[in-house]
């Protein structure tokens, strides 16, 4: 998850985390264009799973929680395992 300085999180997946990063940060056109213009970008979470699947899943979970909820998985007081078990809680 990425926030940017007007204070929006993006959630995205990747194999490589930091080269992600860098294309987004930088003036990369292979940066989403959500994020073109609202740096300086901040990369305050991330999780290795398993399989490409595996991280499809979890990011479409991890888009379906509202504010607080990111926040709480960000600030780590919301584990990885409640969010598979029930992510609308």
């Amino acid at each position: 998850m990425i926030k940017t300085r007007m204070n929006t999180l993006y959630t995205g997946i990747s194999t490589d985390v930091n080269r992600r990063f860098s294309e987004h940060s930088g003036s990369s056109k292979r940066g989403a264009r959500y994020l073109r213009g609202k740096g300086p970008l901040e990369l305050v979470w991330s999780e290795v799973v398993g399989s490409k699947g595996d991280a499809l899943v979890l990011e479409y979970q991890v888009k379906k929680l509202n504010r607080r909820q990111k926040q709480s998985l960000i600030e780590g007081s919301m584990e990885l395992q409640s969010l598979r078990n029930h992510p609308n809680e």
